[in-house]
């Protein structure tokens, strides 16, 4: 899972890059103008930025040079129907990382997002065990022990994000900002629900909860046996 901003004016081919990416588990913000999309960068943080390279009011390029000049450093991926090779250098120079040109498969456009997610860290593992809980990031399936847990998708978001910071505490804002689009309604007392839905099938009889309530700060995974 990661969140995505996707900057792009046409707004069926942005509908259509959405229904794929959210196919794909990621969480997406998208706009349709270049100011907004740098706005955007200046107030959130992203895993991704997809850019088209004509927007109104502000070009895919000028708004990577910018947010590369105020150290961003998410990966950016350039969409454009230009193809010519200065063209591509000129995007590149202004700081993308990959260049994608129209029209394109959306099969490669999945693909170049898993090699630019993939850059800056270590291959994220696929399967997450903490405890008697394992989830498989690709089938989307979670399991405690060898029972097959029911969790809607934003329970198993949720439960991913737990999973891959273990014993570091994190506010309502914080885990509204990297679970939730930013278009999202949803507000810290959302969070609290979703918390409680998740320990309710996560959690076993008798035992402590292993996504802690640490007061003023927020919620916290702690695997079993770990103060």
């Amino acid at each position: 899972m990661a969140k995505i901003l996707l900057v792009e004016d046409d707004r069926q081919l942005c509908t259509l890059i959405i229904d794929t990416l959210q196919g794909e588990n990621h969480v997406i913000d998208a706009v349709h103008k270049g100011p907004e999309g740098l706005e955007r960068l200046r107030f959130y943080k992203y895993d991704l930025v997809i850019l088209d390279w004509e927007l109104p009011g502000m070009s895919g390029p000028e708004i990577c040079q910018e947010f590369r000049s105020k150290g961003g450093s998410s990966p950016v991926l350039m969409l454009t129907g230009k193809k010519e090779i200065e063209d591509k250098e000129t995007g590149l120079d202004a700081g993308a990382d990959d260049y994608l040109t129209k029209p394109f498969h959306f099969k490669e456009l999945t693909a170049r997002i898993r090699a630019l997610l993939r850059r800056p860290a270590p291959v994220l593992e696929t399967v997450l065990k903490i405890g008697d809980i394992t989830l498989n990031t690709v089938s989307r399936q979670a399991y405690r022990g060898d029972e097959q847990l029911n969790l809607q998708p934003k329970e198993l978001a949720l439960l991913e994000f737990f999973m891959r910071h273990p014993n570091q505490p994190f506010s309502s804002e914080a885990i509204l900002d990297r679970v939730w689009s930013s278009e999202s309604d949803a507000a810290p007392d959302t969070v609290r629900i979703q918390i409680m839905r998740l320990r309710h099938k996560i959690d076993s009889d008798g035992k402590e909860s292993m996504i802690r309530t640490i007061h003023r700060v927020g919620y916290m995974m702690v695997p079993p046996g770990e103060a």
